[in-house]
């Protein structure tokens, strides 16, 4: 694929990749097709020992609840910039999340590791996301404009809702490196599962692995399901009767 133009908002060479790398065909359908499944991913990765990888919605909360979204990490790494009294009133803006909206392909999670007490997107961005295909956001740190996001339905998860910009109180570092999503390291094309219970972050290389158990452990819990609606006793549906 050939280099995407870019806007020049940061550098280059901070740019790692610009292209996320994408998961197994398929994988993104048979994963919505789960329903809210973070609580079974939870399960699944935790029996199959992979690496903690879930942040609980009482930190990262959805802006916009009953959505569910699955897609390939974009991610962004942002600090908080040296003290400089000037920024605002000379426009020194550093952010640079509208370079990840450029080189954001269908279907892409944007995952930003933010900085806390500020905005690290707003309406704008979140336009801009959706406009490039973004199935939503994912922010470590604060948002505003929450209004603009929820009128057309791109969903946020965020540990922050703040009206105070980031524009000349941080600067974006790297784009589709490593980042530290809390206790969560996360890279570019790792599997984003969010839902109204929390965010899942699967390893590139487990995305399949994890689909199958949680597949197979779905149709268990669906049919215990239907025997609680249909009466059964519970020592029955648990296997003791």
């Amino acid at each position: 694929m050939p280099d995407k133009k870019l806007t020049g908002r940061i550098a280059a060479e901070r740019i790692r990749m610009q292209s996320t790398p994408k998961p197994p065909e398929g994988a993104v359908e048979r994963y919505l097709a789960l329903g809210e499944c973070t609580s079974l991913i939870s399960d699944v990765m935790d029996e199959l020992g992979v690496p903690e990888g879930v942040i609980g919605a009482t930190v990262l909360k959805p802006t916009l609840p009953g959505k569910l979204i699955v897609g390939p990490a974009l991610t962004v790494r942002n600090i908080r910039q040296r003290s400089d009294p000037l920024a605002a009133k000379t426009h020194v803006n550093r952010m640079a999340e509208f370079e990840a909206h450029n080189l954001a392909e269908d279907g892409d999670v944007l995952v930003i590791a933010g900085v806390a007490g500020m905005s690290n997107m707003g309406g704008i961005s979140s336009y801009t996301g959706q406009r490039q295909g973004e199935r939503g956001a994912i922010v470590m740190g604060g948002v505003r404009d929450v209004r603009h996001s929820r009128s057309i339905g791109y969903p946020i998860w965020a540990s922050e809702i703040t009206p105070s910009t980031g524009k000349w109180r941080l600067e974006t570092v790297e784009i589709n490196g490593e980042i530290q999503m809390g206790e969560v390291r996360v890279n570019p094309g790792d599997l984003v599962v969010a839902d109204d219970t929390g965010v899942c972050f699967i390893p590139r290389d487990n995305i399949l692995e994890v689909l199958e158990l949680c597949e197979k452990k779905k149709k268990d819990e669906d049919a215990r399901i239907e025997a609680i609606t249909q009466g059964v006793p519970v020592p029955v549906f648990y296997g003791k009767g």
